[in-house]
């Protein structure tokens, strides 16, 4: 087990048009291996999650989290109480919109492997169906963590040493046209420090960049490419920030400075270390669109030899059709 529970509180958040309820619990959650195990299955469901914010509590604002929080880590207040003043301003928060929200609000300061975080996730609910063994249909609810939508995690390390970076808390930016990212922002009392996307795709410039100028044929531009997009995945995986040194030595491989000094002359917008996007990332080792009732996707290795592109035609031959879809494509054919 490499997850350790220091404290746990679970509230009950009940959210319809007209208002919010909140239900607390009246004390910290007894901590035993069930509690270790949910934590690490939402630590790993969180890790997996696309498209993450990244912020930090504002200097310009008060945040009562923050100050909570702080207090909580100084030894002044207690978990439950910080999770008591936190449920508070987030019934605020959710008052100011039109979005319902109904399951189980968890706070929890745990350590996975070295490092200790603060997660604050609402978890919706989920209907599971079964037969009984009479027949009967039985009903239950289950804590839908996959589709976790609303959580943000505090890197308590991070925190300490490099709060002057903006991104020690991290948030799930949800679904698109409901403001998720700019709620968990204001329930926070934070502003958002460095963004995923655009530091990823200044690395794939500039890796873009390095590959053309070391003379390299196109089968050792893909070697490269997915030594790259490997350890960005494995990154991500740990929920890890991607270091530029590391890159550096993935790309470059007998002479590791080579990528560092070519970047560092070029004045790319690149942070040292950065957090990963994952869709952008893919881009190295595969490429995909869709539009007009058609959906495209195939390994970047593959362009130029099983799938030639034709820009004066605007047309893609593909060489060896995949197997499934070439059967398809037959059974019409007979239709």
């Amino acid at each position: 087990m490499t997850t350790e529970v220091k404290k746990l509180v679970v509230h009950y958040v009940d959210k319809d048009d007209d208002n919010t309820q909140i239900h607390l619990r009246n004390d910290e959650m007894p901590i035993n291996e069930r509690v270790n195990v949910f934590i690490e299955q939402l630590h790993h469901a969180y890790n997996g999650k696309p498209g993450k914010g990244f912020c930090a509590f504002s200097a310009d604002k008060s945040s009562v989290v923050a100050s909570a929080m702080q207090s909580y880590r100084n030894h002044e207040l207690g978990f439950w109480q910080v999770t008591e003043q936190a449920a508070t301003v987030l019934k605020e928060e959710l008052d100011k919109y039109a979005f319902n929200e109904t399951g189980y609000l968890v706070f929890c300061h745990y350590q996975y492997v070295a490092t200790e975080y603060i997660l604050i996730a609402l978890i919706n609910i989920k209907e599971h169906y079964s037969i009984t063994s009479e027949l009967d249909l039985a009903s239950s609810r289950h804590l839908d963590i996959t589709r976790m939508q609303l959580a943000a995690r505090i890197d308590l390390a991070a925190w300490d040493t490099q709060a002057d970076d903006n991104r020690y808390i991290s948030f799930i930016k949800g679904r698109a046209g409901r403001k998720v990212a700019d709620f968990f922002l204001d329930f926070l009392g934070c502003e958002e420090g460095i963004d995923p996307k655009q530091q990823s795709r200044s690395m794939l410039t500039a890796v873009e960049d390095y590959l053309s100028e070391q003379g390299l044929d196109k089968a050792e531009k893909d070697e490269r490419r997915r030594e790259v997009f490997d350890y960005c995945s494995d990154r991500l995986s740990s929920g890890e920030d991607a270091q530029i040194d590391e890159i550096g030595k993935a790309i470059s491989k007998d002479d590791e400075n080579s990528f560092n000094d070519f970047y560092q002359q070029q004045n790319y917008d690149l942070a040292e270390s950065f957090p990963v996007d994952k869709k952008t990332v893919t881009g190295m080792v595969k490429l995909s669109g869709m539009g007009g009732g058609v959906s495209v996707g195939f390994e970047r290795k593959h362009l130029g030899e099983r799938v030639i592109y034709d820009p004066v035609y605007d047309t893609l031959t593909i060489k060896g059709v995949p197997p499934n879809l070439k059967d398809q494509l037959e059974q019409l054919d007979k239709e």
